[in-house]
């Protein structure tokens, strides 16, 4: 698959030694809808980022686009620094180098990107064949390593998808992800369709690859509390922007965007009774990435907005300490995003 890519003459400084750096990034379908619209994104070795918005917002999107997965016709505008190398101003072959040794994707649902007539061993194997310099037999043996460094006994090499569990398979994604050794991986949604214990293991067995091999990691979800609590800083997209960004945490509890507070307020929270009745939902769709609305593309479900939302869009504004978000309000108190939210 490729697509059509034009590369900015963005001449700004950059930080030395930054693993990942994403400028202006714009994603347009051949249908016209602008998923991905002016991300700005960095990524540091050891960094862990973590990516929210609901179903539609470009997350997903903005994951493929960062490998040049995306179908072809899709335009692509921007710059994606790996290592300080554009990806989208690569060759076709240094792309292929790239995807696994320099950077490696763990997709969204286990079940449906692993090969069903194939070994797990032999799919694990297959990466390393083809960008390392191993035997066959070097990348079988280096597989059931893999797997043993993620958890599952080397034997499990021999089985096929359908006989491993759920986390099981998505152990498997990750040691595919580490076959090898890139830098960054990106993990789309790990934790998609499993129960709370075993999503728990898998995400504290994100944090230890990370922290071990000192990996750079976006990880991809809808779920603000599992990225406040595995990740160092939180980027909010909605309709295709970064509206909100800053340490996790802070983001989390203390979101100025109206978009990331009504995200936080939807889930029930450990010590306050209050939010185990009513987490609140946030009335309206997002909207449809064709026609997106005039102004501030938030402007039509929020609960405070003003005669200015309509009609201009909101650069992101400093929001305190490492924290940004592109809201109108920022700079002055900002009302509660839902009736009762904190």
């Amino acid at each position: 698959m490729t697509t059509e890519t034009t590369v900015t003459t963005d001449t700004a400084p950059r930080a030395a030694g930054r693993l990942l750096d994403v400028r202006n990034l714009h994603v347009t379908y051949a249908s016209g809808a602008a998923a991905v619209r002016g991300v700005d994104l960095a990524v540091d070795a050891g960094q862990k980022l973590g990516v929210a918005g609901e179903s539609g917002c470009g997350k997903s999107t903005l994951a493929l686009a960062l490998l040049r997965l995306l179908p072809a016709g899709t335009k692509v505008t921007g710059e994606i620094l790996l290592d300080g190398e554009d990806v989208l101003a690569m060759k076709w072959g240094r792309v292929r180098a790239v995807r696994w040794a320099g950077a490696s994707i763990v997709f969204q649902g286990a079940m449906h990107s692993l090969n069903a007539v194939h070994r797990i061993g032999d799919q694990i194997a297959e990466p390393i064949l083809l960008h390392k310099k191993a035997t066959p037999a070097g990348a079988k043996k280096k597989a059931r390593e893999l797997l043993e460094h993620v958890g599952l006994p080397g034997a499990r090499a021999d089985a096929y998808p359908h006989e491993l569990s759920g986390g099981q398979r998505q152990r498997v994604m990750i040691a595919m992800a580490l076959a090898c050794d890139p830098r960054l991986i990106i993990a789309d949604e790990p934790t998609t369709a499993l129960d709370v214990m075993i999503q728990a293991q898998i995400l504290r067995l994100i944090e230890q690859l990370v922290a071990e091999q000192d990996l750079g990691l976006i990880m991809i979800s809808h779920d603000l509390a599992v990225l406040s609590d595995t990740c160092d800083r939180l980027a909010v997209m909605y309709a295709g922007r970064v509206v909100e960004e800053g340490p996790a945490e802070d983001v989390y509890e203390r979101a100025r965007h109206p978009y990331g507070k009504a995200l936080s307020a939807a889930f029930p929270r450990i010590g306050d009774p209050s939010s185990r009745f009513a987490p609140r939902g946030l009335p309206g769709d997002p909207p449809d990435p064709s026609a997106l609305p005039s102004g501030c593309t938030f402007h039509p479900r929020c609960p405070v907005v003003l005669d200015v939302c309509a009609t201009e869009d909101q650069a992101l504004r400093a929001a305190g300490a490492g924290h940004s978000a592109a809201c109108v309000h920022v700079g002055a108190p900002v009302a509660p995003a839902v009736e009762g939210a904190s």
